[in-house]
C-alpha cells in the first residue's frame, strides 16, 4: 500500500475528502507550516502522526525547505500530497520529489496560475472555471496535469460563490488522482503529458478523464 505525506496550512478540507474516501493508501503523517492548522486535529482525529515546521522560525525557504524535506524523508512517502499548502517552495526541493508530489489548484491550469484565482477569472469574463490536479515542477502551478473538473460561471457569482462550487469539485477530483497514483496508472510521456492508462470516460458531467465510482 502507497504512503502518502500530506501537508497543508489551513482547515484540511482536501485533506478530509482523502480521509474520507477510504483510498488504498497509507497517510503516514500531515504535516502543516502553521502550528494552528485546523488539519492538524482532523488529522489527529483519524489516529494520524502530525508535525509542524513553522517557516517563521527559518530565515529563508531554503532553509526552511530543508528541515521539511528531512522530517518528510523520515516518513519514507511514496507521495506527497499538498491539501492547501501555502507554501512556494524552492526549485530544489521540488526536483528532489519530482514525479512523486502533486497538488490541486483551483482553476483550469494553464489559465489562472497564483492567488485569487476566482477573482481572476470572473475579471477575465470567463464562461467556464474549475480546478486542476497535477504534479508539482519548478514552474509555479504548470506541472503535467493529472485530473481537471470544471463548473459554469453564472452571471450574479461572486469569488465566494465559485469558490464553493470549485471546492466540491476539487473534493471529488483529488482522492480520484491519489488512486490511480496508487493503483500505478499514471504515467508522464517524453512531452511532459499525462497518460491514464485504461481509462473510462462519462459523459454526464465535465470532468476529464474520469471513472465513475
Amino acid at each position: 500500500m502507497k504512503r502518502i505525506v500530506a501537508l497543508i496550512s489551513g482547515r484540511g478540507s482536501n485533506l478530509r475528502a482523502i480521509l474520507e474516501a477510504d483510498l488504498p493508501v497509507t497517510i503516514v503523517a500531515v504535516i502543516s507550516n502553521k502550528p494552528d492548522a485546523a488539519g492538524l486535529q482532523l488529522a489527529e482525529q483519524y489516529g494520524i502522526p502530525t508535525q509542524t515546521v513553522n517557516h517563521r522560525d527559518y530565515p529563508d525557504r531554503e532553509s526552511f525547505d530543508g528541515a521539511l524535506a528531512d522530517i518528510i524523508d523520515a516518513y519514507q512517502p511514496d507521495l506527497i500530497v499538498l491539501a492547501g499548502f501555502m507554501r512556494i517552495l524552492t526549485d530544489g526541493f521540488v526536483i528532489r520529489y519530482q514525479g512523486r508530489m502533486i497538488n490541486i489548484h483551483p482553476s483550469l491550469l494553464p489559465a489562472f496560475p497564483g492567488l485569487d484565482t476566482h477573482g481572476q477569472a470572473l475579471r477575465e469574463g470567463v464562461k467556464i472555471h474549475g480546478c486542476t490536479v497535477h504534479f508539482v515542477t519548478p514552474t509555479l502551478d504548470h506541472g503535467p496535469i493529472i485530473v481537471q473538473a470544471a463548473v459554469q460561471v453564472l452571471p450574479d457569482d461572486t469569488s465566494d460563490t465559485l469558490s464553493a462550487r470549485v471546492l466540491e469539485q476539487e473534493h471529488k477530483i483529488y482522492p480520484q488522482a491519489i488512486q490511480w497514483f496508487a493503483e500505478g496508472r499514471l504515467h508522464i510521456n517524453n512531452h511532459g503529458i499525462v497518460n491514464l492508462s485504461a481509462p473510462k470516460l462519462s459523459h454526464d458531467v465535465l470532468l476529464s478523464p474520469w471513472e465513475p465510482q
